[in-house]
C-alpha cells in the first residue's frame, strides 16, 4: 500500500534497461515483436473487464483500477484517494477484518495497492482454482465496503498514513516531491498538492467525509478489471457478472481537463536537509500520457541521461567529473507530464558549474538532436525492456498492469501498441522537434537545489474550509444484473489447489570445468544467465571491506577493445543486460540477452569476466562516486543500520562484521590498487570452481556449444581463493543498546537483532516459520502490532537473510519519533513472550503462515529470474534440485511444537537493539527502558565519547 508517482508505459520501458550500444552486427529491426493479445467486455453497470490468456503458469493475475487520484480531491481534502486506499484492505460488511486474510489462505502473490495523482489500483496473483476467492473479495469491497468503515478503523488508517508520510520525509532529500508539486503546478490545479495529502487534512477528514467519497468515486462504471493468465473470455464473462453484476453505478465524475500547465520562465528554489551533498533537479511540464511526443521525448531523455553513456553521463561523470550520477527521464501522467533531469553534484564542486555544463549538453541535443546511432540504442533498450516486461502477468508493471492503464487513460487497453508503433517510427527529426517543443527556447523549467545542511521542515500550507461535494446523479443508462451470490455464506474457498511445477534442471560441464546447469523457459525470446563464484564479500581482507563489491562492479567498466562508454554502448545496441555484483558468500556475473543477439551478447559477457580492463582512470572514478555512496548510506537510516548493525552483533575481524551493503568504508577503498583488483580478479573468479546457472529460451543442444566457444578455454589467471572460514559467534551474556543520532528525524528506526544459525542448518527452515509468525508477514505480530493495532509504523517486520555462516536475524520498526520508548518496548514484549514460549505460535498461525508459504509456490516461478535464483541458491548451499518440494514437504508437516521450539533462539537476553533517530527524543526514553547498557555511536559504529 503506497503512493506510486505514474511513468508513462514507454518510460517504464525505458528504464527497464541500463544502456550501452550501437554494433552493426545487431538493428533494433531484429528484434521480435512481443504483444498482449487480449478481449475486452462492459458489464451493464458500466464495469469494464479486459482478458489476457497466458497460460505458463496456473495463476491469474486480478488488477482493479478505479479512476480515481489525488487529482479528484478538492481543497481541504488532499490525501483523501490514498487514505482510501488503506481503508479498503481493512475489511468488508460480508469479509469483515483484514482484507489480506482470506488471500493468505489461497496462496495469494505480489497483493498490494496503490494511488496516484490519476489512479487508485489493487492487484493480486492468485492461483487459478482461487480466481472465485479474488473476485468475491474485490467485489465485496467494491459494493459493500460502507457498513464496514467506523471512526476506530479511520483514525488507526489516518495514522498508518500519516507514518508513511513522515517516513518518505525521513529520507535525504525526501521533501523534494512536495516542494516540486508546489513549484510546477499553480494553486488550484490538480497535480499542486501531494498524493499522500497534508496533516492538516488528513486529520480533519471525518466519518461522513471519507463515506461520501466512496460513494461518488468507488463504484463499477468508474473501474476497470484486468484477469491475466490462466483464464479464457467464457470463464471471465461468467464468473464477473456472477459477483460483480449487482453493483449498482456510482455518479459519472468528470475528468479533470487536460491541463499540461507549462512555465512561462525559469525559476528556482533551495533548501537544505541532513544529506552529504548537494542534488539537483530540474524539472519541465510535457505532454500528457497518450501523445506521440511523450514517447518521443523517451527516447530523448534516454539520449540525454537515461543510458550509462549517455550525453550528459560522458559529460558531467566521465570528461569533466563534476557529478557523482545523472539522470534524464519522463514520467507520463492524465492531465500533465514531467520531464526530470536529477544530478547528484560531487562534494567541493561548485552547483552553478553542473548546471551550466546540463545547460550546454541539453542545447546541444535540442540543436542538432541525437544521431543516428545514439538513437537506434534508445530504440533498442526500450523495445527490449518491453520484451523483458511482458514475460510477468501482474503486479508492478506487469502486463494486466499495462493493459489496465491504457485503458483508463486512453479508452484503449492495447494503446502501447501506439507508443511502440511510434518508437520505432521515431526520427531524428521528430525527436529534435519534440524536445524542442517541450524543452526549447522560451520552454520554462523549475530548478530546485538541496544542499547539505540543517533539515528545515516544510511548513505545510494552512489548513482550508472543504466545500460540500457535489456529487452528480447516477446515469440511468447503467443497469444492475441479478446474482445468486449468497454473501452472508462467507468468502468462496477453493477446495484444490495446482501443484507445484519448478522446471527440470539440465546440467552439463564445460572443457574449464564449470558446471552448467539449464532451465528452459519458452516464454519470451530471452536467455538470461549467471556465472557464480563462491567468495562474496564475507571473502575480503578484514583490512579492505568492499574489495569484492568493487571489483564486480567494475567488470562492466570497459573490457577487451572496449573501454568503459564503448562498453556500454555495445551492450544497449545489443538489447543486453549485463553486470556483475557481490553478495555475502558469493559473486555472480549476470546477463539477458535477446535471443536473436545471443552469440554477440555473450561475445561481449565473456570479455567483461575474462579481459576487464581495469583502466586507472576508471578505478579513480568509480571510486569517487563509490565513497560518495558510501557518505550517502550514512545518511540513510536503513542504509546505515546496514552498516553498522553487522559489526555490532559478530564483532570487529568477522568476516560477517564489514556493512551488508558491501560497499566498505571511505578508507579500504580509497586505499584499493589496481594491482589489488586484478589479483582479486585473478583468485575469485574460478571458472573450474564455479556453476554458470542458465534459464531461457534455449535448450542444453544450443546452448553449450556457444559456452565452449567463449568460455571452454577461460582458466583462473591466479591461485584459488581458500575457502573462508566463518567462525560461530555466542550471543551477549546480556542485552545491548546502540543510539545514534540522526538530529531532525521525524522518525527513529528501531532495530532488535542477533546470530542465528545457518541457512545450511537442519533446523533453519523451522526458525523460519517461526520468524514468519513473528514478523515474517504482514500479518504477522510485529506489524499487526505497531501498524495496525497502535499505528505508530509504516510497516515493521522481521527476517534473516541467507548466509553459509550464521545468519543475522533482526526485527525492525520505524516508527514516528514521540513513541519511540513505547515502540522499542513492544517490540521487546513481543520478542520475549514468543521465545519464551509465553505466547507460543497457535496452531491458527502456524497453519496460516505455512499456507502463505506453500500455496503461492505454483505462482512463485512465474518468471525466469525466479527460476535462475532458485537453482543459484541451490548450488550456494549444496541443496538437491529438488529442494523447492522438499522445503515445501517440511513446511507442511510442521508442528507449532516445533516452530515454538525454534523460537527459543530469539531469547531477548542476547539481543542487540540499534535505533537511529534524534538523540534528544530517543536516547531517554530508551535509557528508561533499561533493557541493557546504552552507548551512543557516531554513523561508523563508533563510540561517541561524553563531553
Amino acid at each position: 500500500m503506497s503512493v506510486f508517482r505514474p511513468a508513462a508505459l514507454a518510460l517504464a520501458l525505458a528504464t527497464a534497461l541500463s544502456a550501452g550500444a550501437y554494433a552493426p552486427q545487431a538493428q533494433a529491426a531484429e528484434l521480435p515483436a512481443v504483444d498482449i493479445p487480449h478481449q475486452s467486455f462492459t458489464l451493464p453497470n458500466g464495469l469494464r473487464v479486459i482478458v489476457h490468456t497466458d497460460r505458463k503458469a496456473p495463476i491469474v493475475a486480478v488488477n482493479v483500477w478505479y479512476h480515481v487520484g489525488s487529482k479528484d480531491e478538492p481543497a481541504g481534502r488532499s490525501g483523501f484517494a490514498h487514505l482510501f486506499e488503506h481503508l479498503m484492505f481493512n475489511g468488508s460488511e460480508n469479509a469483515p477484518g483484514e482484507f489480506f486474510a482470506p488471500f493468505k489462505q489461497v496462496g495469494a502473490t505480489g497483493q498490494n495497492g496503490t494511488t496516484n495523482s490519476d489512479r487508485t489500483n489493487y492487484f493480486e496473483n492468485v492461483p487459478t482454482t482461487a480466481l472465485d476467492t479474488a473476485l468475491w473479495m474485490e467485489s465485496d469491497r467494491m459494493g459493500h465496503l460502507l457498513g464496514a468503515i467506523d471512526q476506530k478503523t479511520l483514525d488507526e488508517q489516518r495514522g498508518v498514513v500519516q507514518n508513511e508520510k513522515r517516513q518518505g520525509q525521513n529520507q535525504p532529500y525526501g521533501q523534494v516531491w512536495d516542494e516540486l508539486g508546489k513549484a510546477m503546478y499553480p494553486k488550484g490545479h490538480p497535480y499542486h498538492h501531494s498524493t499522500i495529502g497534508s496533516m492538516n487534512d488528513l486529520n480533519a477528514a471525518s466519518l461522513d467525509d471519507v463515506k461520501t467519497w466512496f460513494k461518488t468515486w468507488y463504484g463499477p462504471n468508474n473501474a476497470v478489471l484486468v484477469l491475466a493468465g490462466d483464464i479464457d473470455l467464457a470463464t471471465a464473462k461468467e464468473k464477473v457478472a456472477k459477483y460483480f453484476g449487482h453493483i449498482p453505478a456510482t455518479p459519472t465524475m468528470a475528468q479533470p481537463k487536460v491541463n499540461v500547465s507549462p512555465l512561462k520562465a525559469d525559476s528556482r528554489g533551495e533548501m537544505t536537509d541532513n544529506v552529504p551533498q548537494s542534488r539537483v533537479f530540474r524539472m519541465w511540464n510535457v505532454a500528457e500520457y497518450g501523445q506521440p511526443d511523450l514517447d518521443r521525448l523517451q527516447l530523448f531523455a534516454h539520449v540525454l541521461g537515461g543510458a550509462k553513456s549517455s550525453r550528459l553521463d560522458k559529460r558531467l561523470v566521465h570528461q569533466d567529473k563534476l557529478v557523482d550520477n545523472i539522470s534524464a527521464s519522463a514520467y507520463g501522467a492524465q492531465l500533465s507530464s514531467s520531464f526530470m533531469i536529477t544530478a547528484t553534484v560531487k562534494q567541493g564542486v561548485d552547483v552553478a558549474k553542473v548546471e551550466a555544463a546540463i545547460d550546454e549538453e541539453l542545447e546541444k541535443l535540442l540543436k542538432d538532436g541525437p544521431t543516428q546511432d545514439e538513437l537506434d540504442r534508445a530504440r533498442t533498450s526500450i523495445q527490449a525492456g518491453w520484451i523483458r516486461g511482458v514475460e510477468r502477468i501482474g503486479g508492478f508493471g506487469g502486463k494486466a498492469d499495462a493493459l489496465a492503464e491504457c485503458a483508463v487513460f486512453t479508452g484503449d487497453p492495447g494503446c502501447f501498441r501506439d507508443s511502440l508503433k511510434t518508437l520505432s517510427e521515431a526520427t531524428i527529426a521528430n525527436v529534435r522537434a519534440a524536445g524542442n517543443s517541450w524543452l526549447g527556447a522560451g520552454k520554462g523549467s523549475h530548478t530546485l537545489v538541496v544542499n547539505p545542511g540543517k533539515r528545515v521542515d516544510i511548513p505545510e500550507d494552512p489548513a482550508v474550509t472543504p466545500a460540500p461535494f457535489k456529487t452528480p446523479a447516477v446515469d440511468p443508462k447503467y443497469k444492475t444484473t441479478a446474482s445468486g451470490v449468497d454473501r452472508k455464506a462467507g468468502v468462496p474457498m477453493p477446495a484444490s489447489f495446482p501443484d507445484l511445477k519448478f522446471p527440470e534442471v539440465q546440467r552439463a560441464t564445460l572443457r574449464n570445468g564449470t558446471k552448467v546447469v539449464l532451465a528452459e523457459r519458452h516464454d519470451i525470446p530471452v536467455v538470461q544467465m549467471s556465472y557464480e563464484f563462491r567468495g562474496g564479500y564475507a571473502a575480503d581482507p578484514v583490512d579492505r571491506p568492499g574489495t569484492a563489491s568493487f571489483v564486480m562492479g567494475l567488470l562492466d567498466e570497459g573490457a577487451g577493445d572496449l573501454d568503459a562508454l564503448a562498453f556500454a554502448d555495445r551492450a544497449a545496441a545489443l538489447g543486453a543486460q549485463m553486470g556483475a555484483g557481490a553478495s555475502l558468500d558469493s559473486g555472480n556475473a549476470y546477463l539477458s540477452a535477446l535471443k536473436t543477439n545471443l552469440a554477440p551478447s555473450l561475445a561481449l559477457f565473456a570479455d567483461m569476466l575474462r579481459k576487464p580492463r581495469f583502466e586507472q582512470s576508471e578505478i579513480d572514478r568509480v571510486k569517487g562516486q563509490w565513497i560518495a555512496g558510501i557518505k550517502q548510506e550514512k545518511a540513510n537510516p536503513n542504509a546505515l543500520i546496514q552498516r553498522v548493525l553487522p559489526g555490532l552483533v559478530y564483532g570487529e575481524g568477522h568476516p560477517y562484521a564489514a556493512p551488508r551493503t558491501g560497499s566498505g568504508t571511505e578508507a579500504s577503498i580509497a586505499g584499493l590498487t589496481r594491482a589489488d583488483l586484478q589479483a582479486w580478479h585473478a583468485s575469485a573468479l574460478c571458472p573450474q570452481d564455479a556453476t554458470l546457472v542458465v534459464v531461457g529460451d534455449t535448450t542444453l543442444a544450443e546452448i553449450v556449444p556457444v559456452l565452449e566457444q567463449h568460455f571452454g578455454d577461460w582458466k583462473a589467471a591466479g591461485k584459488a581463493q581458500a575457502a573462508t572460514s566463518i567462525p560461530a559467534v555466542a550471543a551477549p551474556a546480556k542485552p545491548r543498546v546502540f543510539l545514534i543520532d540522526q538530529p531532525g528525524a521525524v522518525q527513529a528506526n528501531i532495530v532488535a537483532a542477533k546470530a542465528v544459525p545457518s541457512s545450511a542448518d537442519p533446523g533453519s527452515v523451522k526458525f523460519d516459520m517461526a520468524n514468519m509468525v513473528l514478523g515474517g508477514d504482514f500479518t504477522a505480530r510485529l506489524n499487526m502490532n505497531l501498524r495496525e493495532d497502535k499505528h505508530w509504523s509504516y510497516g515493521a517486520r522481521a527476517g534473516a537473510g541467507g548466509a553459509l555462516g550464521q545468519r543475522l536475524w533482526s526485527a525492525s520498526a520505524p516508527v514516528q519519533i514521540d513513541k519511540t520508548g513505547e515502540s522499542v518496548a513492544e517490540v521487546q514484549r513481543e520478542i520475549a513472550e514468543f521465545a519464551s514460549g509465553k505466547r507460543g505460535a497457535s496452531v491458527e498461525e502456524v497453519e496460516g503462515m505455512e499456507k502463505i508459504l506453500t500455496l503461492s509456490l505454483p505462482g512463485a516461478y512465474e518468471t525466469a529470474s525466479s527460476v535462475m535464483s532458485t537453482i543459484a541458491s541451490n548450488v550456494l548451499y549444496n541443496r538437491p534440485d529438488d529442494y523447492v518440494f522438499k522445503r515445501m514437504a517440511e513446511i507442511k508437516a510442521m508442528t507449532p511444537e516445533q516452530v515454538n521450539a525454534a523460537a527459543k533462539v530469539l531469547d531477548p537476553s542476547g539481543l542487540t537493539w540499534l535505533v537511529v533517530g534524534d538523540l534528544t527524543k530517543t536516547e531517554q526514553v530508551v535509557r528508561d527502558l533499561k533493557l541493557g547498557e546504552v552507548t551512543v555511536l557516531d554513523a561508523d559504529g563508533k563510540p561517541v565519547s561524553k563531553k
